[in-house]
């Protein structure tokens, strides 16, 4: 397959599962491997993890209005150095607080995640079932009462500890983040506003450290137009996944991803064992 086409598969995959608490490390390793794909700029570490510029632009469309207020809110913090009652400078602080553990365990896990589980892809495989679970169990004790701005900064650092698990391929920073908004009681809507905005940061940093990988020419021969095809295949459909998933959780539960999860471990798995 052309690689401009392959990477505009690759793109819709980050796009569509970096946002759709459904692991988009395991599909990005997964994808490729059970399609035969052999070309080793599409399948490096770093063209997966330079998709995130692409989905960043979605979360930077969708949320730019909220983004500007939380950053003023945030400077304004750091003028007055108090909350005094203001609700943006306090969702700003949680913002802040939870970005630490993600951001410091991502540079100290680095290379063993980009190596090890792209070797053991069985135990990928897993990890969706293990994410699968957490969303089944966070949805059955869910109280689904509190919005983002009732969250205590301690819970804001417990969630961003969640996060940082989704170094771990099939685990999935909206699904852990989510869940962990859910088992503290926030409304499923809220839960994912929340998960989407301190994803924004993790994101940008990931994908501007891997790009100068990518451009290095550590991932192979440096392929700009598959690059940039994948980037704007990752925006767009990481734009409507966002959409829909918003509105989705405003009706209904987390089940079916789920227990899409859990089918797609067991088709890879198959695949895999197969080829």
């Amino acid at each position: 397959m052309d690689t401009i086409l392959q990477a505009i598969v690759v793109g819709i995959v980050q796009g569509v599962t970096e946002f759709l608490p459904v692991s988009s490390s395991a599909h990005l390793i997964l994808v490729p491997r059970v399609l035969g794909w052999d070309n080793a700029f599409i399948l490096s570490p770093a063209f997966d993890a330079t998709l995130h510029l692409g989905t960043l632009v979605a979360l930077i469309a969708y949320f730019w209005r909220d983004l500007w207020r939380y950053l003023v809110a945030f400077l304004r913090l750091l003028r007055d150095r108090a909350i005094a009652g203001d609700v943006d400078k306090k969702i700003a602080l949680l913002l802040a607080i939870s970005i630490i553990p993600g951001a410091i365990l991502g540079v100290g896990l680095e290379s063993f995640v980009d190596t090890f589980f792209r070797e053991q892809l069985l135990v990928v495989c897993a990890l969706l079932v293990v994410g699968a679970a957490i969303l089944f169990f966070a949805e059955r004790v869910a109280r689904h009462t509190r919005e983002m701005d009732e969250l205590r900064p301690v819970e804001a650092l417990a969630i961003g500890l969640a996060q940082a698990l989704a170094l771990f391929p099939g685990i999935s920073r909206s699904g852990i983040t989510i869940s962990a908004g859910l088992f503290l009681g926030l409304k499923r809507e809220d839960a994912a506003r929340f998960s989407f905005l301190m994803a924004t940061p993790i994101i940008a940093g990931a994908g501007l450290w891997k790009l100068r990988e990518l451009v290095g020419g550590s991932a192979g021969t440096f392929d700009g137009a598959a690059l940039a095809a994948g980037l704007i295949a990752a925006a767009i459909s990481g734009l409507i996944a966002i959409w829909f998933l918003l509105a989705y959780l405003r009706r209904a539960s987390t089940d079916v991803f789920g227990l899409y999860r859990v089918g797609a471990a067991i088709v890879f798995g198959v695949l895999l064992l197969a080829r």
